[in-house]
């Protein structure tokens, strides 16, 4: 499992803030290097429960069936919105955010900025997140383009990502690029509606290649990151069976989106929440 990866990262403001539709399909330059970090955090929104808009919302649309293939309940394209809201995952576009951490024993900082750009995947627009990782140096370690988009029902699916990992500043690696549709490869949910301690779900699916599951662990906890101290955290444990032999779990403040990331066992990597700017 490539813990980085699985970010899904993180991202602010719940659905109190929205306030406009995701922006056009054009591509954009890509986001500024990364700012000194804030001595002090912003205020953080407060939390508002996901809305049930209908009485059809499936409740874990991406389950794991033990002894069962996996077959996620797509909605058809005319069930997604066209912006990211879900209060532990909102991804507007101009949000940015900034993290830092170890990784093998190594410094790393972690820049997320969700774009206006879109890229239509089995006839759903997503919404492009770029996803950079940078040495202790500042050389640029990982650089990756993830495609999300949300139903109606408020679940956030996850379409792929095209990634590359990066040695002396030329791409040494392309694996982990997926994309759903292509090669058997199926969307995944990365946030429920509704979470529910217990609820298991596949985030991502490819095989061999990327089986990520995640299950929700609780939904009321506290932590202490750089960016500040937050409450009303849901925690999620992250596995793959293409890596038994890690278990991670991951930090999610409401209306902000993942603020902390940690192995717990099978590897030495953490990674917090320094800083993030709010949508334009």
């Amino acid at each position: 499992m490539n813990a980085r990866r699985a970010r899904t990262t993180i991202v602010l403001a719940g659905f109190a803030l929205v306030a406009g539709a995701c922006g056009g399909s054009q591509p954009t330059s890509n986001p500024p290097s990364p700012q000194p970090v804030a001595s002090s955090p912003s205020p953080v929104p407060s939390p508002s429960p996901v809305p049930s808009p209908s009485a059809e919302v499936v409740a874990d649309p991406a389950p794991v069936v033990e002894g069962q293939p996996y077959r996620p309940d797509l909605p058809p394209p005319e069930d997604f919105v066209a912006v990211i809201a879900n209060p532990y995952m909102p991804f507007m576009p101009g949000a940015r955010t900034v993290f830092e951490g170890v990784s093998d024993g190594e410094r790393e900082r972690n820049v997320v900025s969700v774009t206006d750009r879109t890229k239509v995947i089995l006839g759903v627009t997503t919404t492009v997140v770029h996803d950079q990782v940078f040495s202790a140096n500042g050389d640029l370690a990982e650089d990756t383009f993830d495609w999300y988009a949300q139903d109606r029902f408020g679940n956030v699916w996850y379409f792929g990502e095209d990634t590359a990992e990066y040695a002396n500043g030329e791409v040494s690696s392309t694996k982990g690029s997926w994309e759903a549709g292509v090669g058997g490869a199926q969307p995944g949910v990365v946030m429920l509606a509704q979470p529910t301690v217990g609820e298991s779900y596949h985030q991502e699916f490819l095989k061999g290649e990327a089986e990520d599951v995640g299950t929700v662990v609780a939904l009321d906890e506290s932590v202490t990151v750089p960016y500040g101290s937050l409450d009303q955290i849901l925690v999620t444990e992250d596995t793959t069976p293409l890596e038994p032999q890690i278990l991670e779990h991951k930090f999610y403040a409401p209306g902000i989106g993942v603020v902390m990331e940690r192995v717990l066992r099978g590897g030495q990597e953490v990674s917090r929440l320094v800083s993030y700017t709010p949508p334009s």
